[in-house]
């Protein structure tokens, strides 16, 4: 009889150790932060290598597309262009299509990996919000 729950209790926790280290491995892989700018230049280096969604705006005049190719480079900084301290300034790079809405002023969130020369965005992994035109008509809108 104490064999027997001796069988079972040892069943039990080599399921439970495998379900935990599957748990842990896939929930360790799959973390990706969003974070602004300005709380990843202080720390640079601790996250270097991590899966970022990294929050921001381009710099105006910043993009620049390799001629017949989809290599871009940009910068991306924490604060609105039009904002008094602009923050902290990031260099990407992105070899892919863009969103229509990817455009100078424009808000992004870019996914990826901070390397020392820069962010490096991986495949689709640039999303842009519309510069602040429609916030302007919708002030306007507002105050009529």
């Amino acid at each position: 009889m104490a064999h027997r729950y001796i069988k079972i209790s040892a069943t039990g926790a080599v399921l439970v150790l495998a379900f935990t280290g599957l748990l842990w491995s896939t929930l360790r892989e799959g973390t990706e932060y969003f974070k602004n700018i300005d709380e990843v230049l202080p720390q640079r280096q601790a996250w270097e290598g991590k899966a970022l969604q990294l929050k921001g705006y381009v710099v105006p005049g910043s993009i620049y597309r390799k001629r017949d190719s989809l290599e871009y480079r940009f910068k991306v900084q924490n604060n609105p262009p039009r904002a008094t301290e602009p923050g902290g300034i990031v260099e990407a790079s992105y070899t892919g299509i863009v969103p229509d809405t990817f455009k100078d002023e424009a808000e992004v969130v870019l996914q990826g990996q901070l390397a020392p020369d820069g962010f490096h965005v991986r495949q689709n992994g640039v999303v842009a919000k519309c510069p602040s035109k429609y916030e302007a008509a919708g002030k306007s809108a507002a105050g009529s």
